[in-house]
């Protein structure tokens, strides 16, 4: 027989928080829709897995430490905590370290040499009143601990069903020109567009969870694109997720519990840059700004909240169908969990691109007395070249933790990455299992893990500050994720 346990967080902060994931800085108090952290515990058979998900970024692997460190239960084996992030932009900074241990954790240490005297970085938020990185780490850690424990705690008898929905959500967001160079964002309204580099995945991977008495108790739902429409914006926002979960209690209960994760979705966005619609508000990022565009008539804008709710309803629409096919609950079925740890190479800088890079920040800075957001942008791809070239010399590979979790015929598989949509798409291909789902950006916080298109056209996530490794990587990710899928199904 099988147990299930749920738990919920409010991670809502009280105060002002500095917001992660653009290059420039945000901070607000303002509160577009709660933010939480939501916990899934399986046990049977003498294993376990703790599933959370949270509306962060990213999930470091010191964060996973120091949730596991926290952890009350004495029976739960806290390497079976899996955390993951469906990567939204409207969440906590807190404080992050490099996984390359000796690295710091940024690369505008690596400016000194270069910057002037009399150069100084202007701030785009005055941070007196902002919760500090330090403090958001802490806050985080006992919310997702506490979340795992109550989960496991609340875990009693029950049954589930799998199921399979489409809907529109991720689409690719890389451009490629006739040149042979890609783009993140890049415009489409050019003659020298040729296409958009990666594919899209409609499908929505379901389990729904029952109590004993065949009641629903909540729903897993598994997507290729991050919850970003409202990236640029600086609001406190759950995304579409929180609309999707607004949508599911409306219809069956305050109650029901919604566990989001999202699938390898490192080149997608929640944008059809081919019918482009303009934000309904200017934004900062002038990478997607457009100049005088063609009016669309497509989808709302995706930079804002109609947007959200758009996609909210469409997932919540397959979700409510699905619910409505189940003739069949299960009580009973093989559960098995198994982590491994892998070791990838580095991703390096040749002597060549070191001295470019160099080159480039010294024009950069000739006669620059000040810098700004914009600039910080420009000067990530440089700043990133020479840190790695630092970092190579005494690291070869980079360590993570993945796992495969297998629960009849369906199989939860983790990476650390922005993986790419074609890995995932490869692993889906190959699984031994009748679903797959696939929970990018878990255990750990690596960055993109491009294709070698991407990395040959360039650009952000595809550059070798945009990750730690190389499209190599890829490959024995993939070739290393289904000899654990195929072991569990052995």
């Amino acid at each position: 027989m099988i147990k299930f346990g749920w738990a919920e967080t409010d991670i809502t902060p009280k105060q002002k928080i500095a917001l992660d994931g653009e290059f420039f800085e945000r901070a607000t108090d303002e509160v577009e829709t709660p933010i939480t952290v939501t916990a899934l515990a399986i046990e049977a058979n003498g294993e376990q897995a703790i599933f959370c998900s949270c509306d962060i970024v990213v999930i470091t692997e010191e964060l996973v430490k120091c949730v596991r460190e926290r952890i009350k239960s004495a029976d739960i084996n806290k390497s079976n905590i899996i955390i993951s992030s469906v990567h939204i932009h409207n969440s906590y900074t807190y404080r992050r370290k490099s996984p390359l241990k000796k690295s710091p954790s940024g690369a505008f240490h690596m400016l000194g040499a270069f910057m002037p005297e009399d150069c100084e970085y202007i701030p785009e938020v005055e941070s007196t009143d902002v919760m500090s990185p330090d403090d958001a780490f802490e806050f985080l850690a006992d919310a997702i601990a506490n979340a795992a424990d109550a989960a496991w705690e609340n875990r009693a008898l029950g049954g589930y069903a799998a199921a399979f929905g489409r809907a529109a959500v991720g689409m690719s967001r890389r451009v490629c020109y006739t040149d042979g160079t890609a783009k993140m964002w890049g415009d489409v309204d050019t003659a020298t567009f040729t296409a958009l580099e990666g594919g899209n995945d409609s499908g929505i991977e379901m389990l729904f969870i029952y109590d004993e008495n065949q009641k629903m108790t909540g729903v897993v739902a598994n997507i290729a694109c991050p919850a970003q429409v409202m990236e640029q914006r600086s609001v406190i926002s759950s995304d579409y997720w929180g609309k999707v979960k607004i949508l599911l209690r409306e219809k069956y209960g305050n109650d029901i519990m919604l566990l989001p994760i999202c699938a390898a979705a490192g080149d997608q966005c929640p944008r059809d840059l081919v019918r482009w619609v303009e934000p309904e508000t200017p934004i900062k990022d002038p990478n997607v700004i457009r100049n005088n565009p063609k009016f669309r008539r497509a989808d709302p804008s995706m930079f804002d909240v109609k947007g959200t709710w758009k996609i909210g309803r469409r997932i919540f629409n397959e979700i409510e169908m699905a619910i409505e096919e189940i003739d069949e609950i299960t009580l009973d079925a093989e559960f098995k969990h198994s982590a491994r740890n892998l070791s990838l190479p580095l991703r390096r800088v040749t002597d060549t691109e070191k001295a470019v890079a160099e080159n480039r920040i010294r024009e950069f800075f000739k006669g620059r007395k000040v810098l700004n957001y914009m600039d910080s942008a420009e000067l990530y791809v440089h700043t990133g070249t020479l840190q790695r070239y630092e970092v190579q010399e005494y690291c070869n590979t980079v360590e993570m933790e993945i796992h495969a979790v297998r629960l009849g015929d369906v199989v939860f598989v983790t990476n650390p990455f922005e993986l790419f949509l074609d890995y995932g798409n490869q692993i889906r291909a190959r699984s031994a299992a009748a679903q797959t789902f696939i929970a990018q950006l878990t255990n750990g916080a690596l960055a993109y893990l491009p294709t070698k298109e991407a990395q040959d056209a360039g650009h952000y996530s595809a550059y070798v500050s945009s990750g730690y490794v190389g499209y190599e990587s890829g490959e024995h990710l993939v070739s290393a994720t289904l000899d654990m899928i195929n072991g569990l199904f052995d």
